[in-house]
């Protein structure tokens, strides 16, 4: 693979990772709450889930996943109710905002990292639009005159760290915006802002079309 071929493949992969969507959404929220180095576990939960994606397309599995029409809209409906289950939860949940919130669980690490990562791994899953991205992306970047496998590898490694890059730039945002609005009732109307977004993007996913 040449230069110009890493470049444009990372460019493409940079914007459509950082483009706003659950996984930056929830990587927004964990940096809110939990700080933008404990939100590292929730990126490699993003980065690990998101790799078995692009290798499931890679290997061609990709286009029987999305030949079939129940298995598709089995992945997408079982995500779009954990984006609606976590919005809601966050609609619900007692207590302060996220600036009393993320100052408490930066200081005591309350939250398991294994949780973290789960979180973000199952909204990673709930997306099966990556797997159409990935199936159609990278052929587009395979040159027939390079080995597949080193190809593949380059770009798997190349995605993985734009993924992760992605993801932590949005949970410093996160850790900043508790900074600058250091309010709890401020926090609390934040807090219902973005379980209204994952409400939100729970019934997008649900209602999009292929």
């Amino acid at each position: 693979m040449s230069l110009h071929f890493i470049i444009g493949f990372s460019l493409t992969v940079f914007v459509a990772s950082i483009i706003p969507g659950p996984s930056m959404l929830l990587a927004l929220t964990h940096g809110m709450q939990y700080g933008a180095r404990r939100t590292m576990a929730s990126a490699l939960g993003n980065v690990a889930v998101t790799l078995v994606q692009a290798l499931v397309s890679i290997v061609g599995l990709g286009t029987v996943l999305l030949a079939s029409e129940t298995v598709f809209l089995t992945i997408k409906w079982a995500g779009a109710a954990y984006l609606i289950y976590m919005g809601w939860a966050m609609l619900l949940s007692p207590g302060p905002g996220f600036a009393a919130a993320g100052r408490d669980c930066l200081s005591h690490g309350r939250v398991p990292l294994r949780k973290m990562f789960f979180q973000a791994a199952m909204v990673t899953a709930g997306n099966p639009k990556a797997i159409v991205f990935f199936t159609a992306v990278f052929p587009q970047f395979i040159s027939p005159k390079t080995g597949f496998l080193a190809q593949s590898s380059l770009m798997l490694a190349l995605m993985a760290v734009i993924a992760f890059a992605c993801f932590m730039l949005y949970a410093i945002g996160g850790q900043k915006i508790v900074t600058l609005f250091s309010r709890a009732d401020v926090g609390k109307w934040i807090k219902r802002g973005i379980g209204a977004g994952f409400i939100g993007a729970g019934i997008g996913l649900a209602a999009s079309h292929r």
